[in-house]
Parts: C-alpha cells; structure tokens; sequence
C-alpha cells in the first residue's frame, strides 16, 4: 500500500496493492497492521455504506463530541471528497484538501477526528463505503455550508447541488463549533 501526505498533513490518501489477474483483481481494503503503520491509527467501530444520485453534496459533516475518524472509499461510480481543518489549534485551521476517489482509482482518503468532510458526486450514482473511530450521535452532529465563501472550496459542480434539508441549513465557517 502507498500513502500519500496532503496540504492538511493528517488527511491521508491511501493506494492499495492491487493484484490482478485474468480473473478481476483483489486488494485488502483495510488491515489494521498496514494502516497504523502508516499512521492511521483508531479502532473502527462501525461501517457505513451510502448510495448517492450524480450532483448529490453531503457534507461538511462532523461530530464536535465523539468526533469521528473516518476511513473513506468508493466502490462504485466516482466522487469529490473533501476535508476541512476545524482544529483551533493547528497551523492548517480553515484549510481544505480535495481530491478524487472513484472505484477505478481505488484510492482511499483518512479523515482523522477534527475534520469536517464532505463529497460530491460526479459519476451517475456512487456508492461510498467508510469506517469510522466511533458512533454516530445525532446530538453532536454539526454541519458547516457546502458553500461557505470564507473556506472557498472549489467543488466541481455543474449549478446547485442536491442537498439535504440538514446540509441546506449548516452553519457558516466563522460561526461552527470548532475543535480546541
């Protein structure tokens, strides 16, 4: 497996060895020994599966209690994925990485606890599978604007988003809740 380090030092993106064959390929999509070797450290708690429709935006989703690590991948179709800094303390706060994961590239991306992440979906459907360090709790769940002028993503889209009625209402960066 390869890693690669982004602008955010901690979002990691992951290549797995592939061995293919006439037959298709295989790859291992996780061992734990690989992955903390490599820096992504935590025990996965629970595995998520979401199906999503072309121009779907989930996202900037996080927990501010029982914040969450995530391991991110696409089994079908492909997305934009993108992490946002929302730790006050460090040197990349406000800053966001993107990149494409898709079930061609097979690349992976570790979301570690105190980003915010979100994707869009650019092929017809996709189907993104993610691990995450611990539960989802509703109650801690905040969402900051797809949106937001202050972070300025540039997300690939062609006109508005379909959103969820939670991701039309999230917060504007300078006022979400943060990481101390």
């Amino acid at each position: 497996m390869n890693v690669f380090g982004t602008d955010i030092p901690e979002v990691l993106v992951v290549e797995p060895k592939l061995f293919p064959d006439a037959r298709g390929f295989f790859y291992e999509s996780f061992n734990k020994k690989a992955m903390q070797a490599a820096g992504i450290a935590g025990d996965f708690v629970q595995d998520n599966h979401s199906y999503s429709a072309r121009n779907v935006l989930r996202g900037l989703h996080y927990q501010i209690r029982q914040p969450q690590g995530k391991l991110v991948r696409v089994v079908t179709g492909e997305i934009y994925d993108v992490a946002v800094d929302i730790r006050r303390r460090s040197p990349t706060l406000g800053k966001w990485v993107g990149m494409s994961l898709s079930a061609i590239n097979r690349r992976m991306v570790w979301i570690p606890p105190g980003i915010a992440h979100g994707f869009l979906v650019l092929s017809e459907f996709a189907e993104v599978l993610y691990k995450t360090t611990d539960y989802w709790a509703p109650q801690f769940e905040r969402t900051i604007v797809w949106n937001d002028s202050h972070l300025g993503i540039a997300w690939p889209t062609a006109g508005e988003p379909l959103l969820s009625a939670n991701d039309r209402a999230g917060t504007v960066f300078n006022a979400a809740e943060i990481f101390e």
